[in-house]
Formats: structure tokens, C-alpha cells, sequence
């Protein structure tokens, strides 16, 4: 991985946007679109969810057409660990750029004025080996759409850095992203114009297993043990993610300390990893509204095994979405062709899509159901 610090001007950090686990590529052939309401809802309710959608993504066009979303890289002091650090897209008044000026290479006002008052948060968790870059393009359109979004580079679980066991990210994850929450509602120079109640979370992969615990679910060590020895074939199985699950003192320590943190009112949760490992009865108490997104051709998270245990033990308002011949990094930012030269393998891992798959066009409406679902749910009281 030493090679990717000779690669930082590239406008594609792919590194950043790795998944759960370092499998081989896993490419679809169509960029459509299914989804399905758990909720059943009236025909006219799902052409106004359409239209909505639509709506969102006009309005991010013309924002970005105006002006320049914030940037800002911050470090949040971390009292158990390395300080964390957080990239921040959020509103700003500031004239666009017309340079590729950061290193998520994005056309962004470096360190510009916070523009707006009462605005919704979202905090991102990346998958295991990502990077707070890992999901620039979701970043940035929810900014362009009003949003303050703080992305954060988990320690001992990045692209750089990969040497933390689950057994410590699991518990290190949920307690980041609680310390991103209270630097950007207390710390953050804008913090005062963040409306505390409008707080959201975006996670894929490992970064939905980092939201489901923020959400109220509780992993059990003892379901991941049994899981392997029953699915040996599981890509975290074959990984030996629960190799230590079975010793006492880590065990122990996995046993307890998981908690809620009431200040997230939404997720969007994209291939949720350890599905399996979750107490069904913790998810079905989770209340806090949930869109759900799955790629029906992921073989690192397999929909069976993860998502569809989370799907069927939720019980809050749960919008689920299967993305056909997609894959499990179909979730990640589109890649700058100049990373197929930089960084072959991992262009061929992580970037490679199979003829007839648009991840373009898919981010293109996947952004703009990402954007929809959080406008709907964090309302404003103001």
C-alpha cells in the first residue's frame, strides 16, 4: 500500500474506497435501478417519491452551476488512539472553482465560509480498508443539497493503515463516529449553524455494520463463531475476521458497551457487513427510519447472510433498494481512469465493471435518492 502516497494528486484516491474485505472484483452488467417500499404505500405516493427524487437531482445541477461547496480536512483528538481525521463537505456562498483543488478532486472552496442556518449533519463510515474520500461524489451532492457532511477515516481500518483486528474496529468504529458527532455539534467552527435534531448517517459495508450499532444493534460474538464454522466459505470467514472471537477476554470485551446513540434520526445503510453477527431482536427495536440498499451480484457481502437479516428483523420505516448485476463496490465514488495506470490491481479489483454497467449513471440517481430520503426525514422544525 506504500505505493498510494505517490498517487495522492489523482483525482480517484481508489484506495479510499475500498469495501469490506480485499476481495477479487465482483462485476455487473446493468446500471438499472430496482426499488422496493417495505412500507406499502399508495401508487400516488410512489410517483411523488419519484418526483422527489427527480427534484433532487435538478436542484444539485443548478446549485453546482452557482456556486462551490465547503471543504475542509479536520483532526478530531481521539483520548484512546491517534487523532482521527475528518473531511468535511459542506453549503458555501463561495464562487466555484475551476481547479480540481482537493485531493478527493472535487472542484470545492478550500476552507470557505459555512453558508445557511439550521443545516441537517451527516456523518460517514467507509468500508474496511476506505478512507474518509471513500464516498466523495454521495458527500458532495448532499452538500450541494444543503447538508454538512463530516466523513471520517477510521483508524487501524484505512487504506493505509489496515492492522487493527475486527475484534478492536468493531468496538473502535461505533465510538469514532461518536466523536466526529460531538466535535461537529460543539468544536466544529460551524457548528452553530447545525441543527442538532437533523442528524443523519450514510454507512457501506463495514461502515453499516458501524451504523446499525449507532442505530441500537447489538452484535453477538457467539452468531459470527457459529456463522463461520456453518459458512466457512464467507469472504470475512475466509479472512479470519472472528479468528480471536473465541477467546475469552476478547469475547468478554465484544459482550458489552454497545450503545445507541439518539442523535442519529436516519440512515442510509449500503451493504450492510456482518449481518449475520447482529441480535435480530436489537434490530427489530431500532425506530430511527432506515434506507436500505443492496447489490444483487455482491459476493463479499452476500445479500442472504447481511443485508436480508437486516431487512427482515427492522421494523422502523425501512425503504429497501436492489441494485441489479451490481456489485459490492458499485456503492463506492466512480474511479478516475488515470488510477488503471497508477494502481493496476486495484483498479481491476475495485474499479472494473463489466460491459453494461453504468456506475456513472448509477451515482448519478443514487445521490439523488440518498439526498430525497434525508430531506424527507430530518425535517426542520425552524
Amino acid at each position: 500500500m506504500e505505493i498510494l502516497a505517490k498517487v495522492r494528486g489523482l483525482s480517484a484516491r481508489l484506495p479510499a474506497t475500498a469495501g469490506l474485505g480485499p476481495s477479487a472484483a465482483e462485476n455487473g452488467n446493468h446500471g438499472r435501478l430496482h426499488a422496493s417500499i417495505e412500507t406499502a404505500k399508495p401508487r400516488d405516493r410512489a410517483v411523488m417519491r419519484l418526483a422527489s427524487i427527480a427534484t433532487a437531482a435538478v436542484f444539485v445541477l443548478f446549485v453546482r452551476q452557482v456556486s462551490a461547496a465547503g471543504f475542509e480536512r479536520a483532526t478530531v483528538p481521539d483520548p484512546m488512539d491517534k487523532p482521527l481525521e475528518v473531511s468535511i463537505w459542506y453549503p458555501s456562498a463561495a464562487p466555484i472553482s475551476q481547479q480540481r483543488d482537493n485531493p478527493a478532486g472535487q472542484s470545492l472552496a478550500l476552507d470557505g465560509p459555512v453558508n445557511g442556518e439550521h443545516l441537517p449533519l451527516i456523518v460517514v463510515s467507509h468500508g474496511n480498508g476506505g478512507s474518509s474520500d471513500s464516498h466523495a461524489d454521495t458527500a458532495l451532492a448532499l452538500a450541494d443539497a444543503g447538508f454538512v457532511v463530516a466523513a471520517v477515516t477510521h483508524t487501524g481500518d484505512n487504506y493505509r493503515d489496515e492492522s487493527y483486528p475486527a475484534s478492536r474496529w468493531m468496538v473502535d468504529r461505533p465510538r469514532h463516529i461518536r466523536l466526529v458527532l460531538d466535535y461537529l455539534l460543539k468544536t466544529w467552527r460551524g457548528h452553530n449553524r447545525i441543527d442538532s435534531l437533523r442528524v443523519g448517517m450514510f454507512g457501506f459495508s463495514a461502515g453499516g455494520y458501524t451504523a446499525l450499532v449507532m442505530l441500537g444493534g447489538i452484535p453477538d460474538v457467539k452468531r459470527s463463531i457459529a456463522h463461520c464454522a456453518e459458512v466457512p466459505q464467507e469472504l470475512v470467514c475466509k479472512l479470519g475476521f472472528t479468528r480471536d472471537f473465541a477467546n475469552p477476554i476478547v469475547a468478554a470485551q465484544l459482550s458489552k458497551g454497545w450503545v445507541k446513540d439518539p442523535r442519529i434520526k436516519a440512515a442510509v445503510i449500503a451493504a450492510p457487513g456482518l449481518g449475520f453477527e447482529f441480535d435480530p431482536a436489537s434490530i427489530s427495536r431500532i425506530t430511527a427510519p432506515v434506507d436500505l440498499w443492496a447489490a444483487a451480484e455482491d459476493k463479499s457481502v452476500p445479500y442472504a447472510t447481511n443485508t436480508e437479516i437486516i431487512r427482515n428483523a427492522l421494523r422502523s420505516p425501512v425503504q429497501f433498494h436492489s441494485v441489479e448485476k451490481a456489485a459490492h463496490y458499485a456503492f463506492l465514488k466512480p474511479c478516475d481512469a488515470q488510477m488503471a495506470t497508477a494502481l493496476p490491481k486495484l483498479w481491476a479489483r475495485l474499479c472494473v465493471d463489466v460491459p453494461g454497467f453504468d456506475r456513472i449513471a448509477f451515482h448519478a440517481q443514487f445521490n439523488a435518492a440518498v439526498v430525497s430520503f434525508f430531506n424527507s426525514r430530518l425535517v426542520s422544525d425552524q
